[in-house]
């Protein structure tokens, strides 16, 4: 029996992949920690992959 393999997921262009960072804001706590945000991508919302796209046949430029 043959094995289904799933379809690939699509790298998001906008973050290549990596989503989500983290930026120092160049503070520290009392106890000498980093501070530091989380900044996700607004093309994927944090995932790294978006959905493909339906190309429709014949749509006019």
């Amino acid at each position: 029996m043959t094995q289904h393999t799933p379809p690939a997921l699509r790298i998001c262009p906008a973050c290549d992949g990596f989503a989500s960072v983290a930026i120092t804001t160049g503070g520290r706590d009392p106890r000498g920690h980093l501070r530091t945000i989380t900044a996700h991508c607004p093309a994927c919302h944090g995932t790294g992959t978006v959905t493909a796209r339906r190309v429709r046949e014949g749509a006019g430029a």
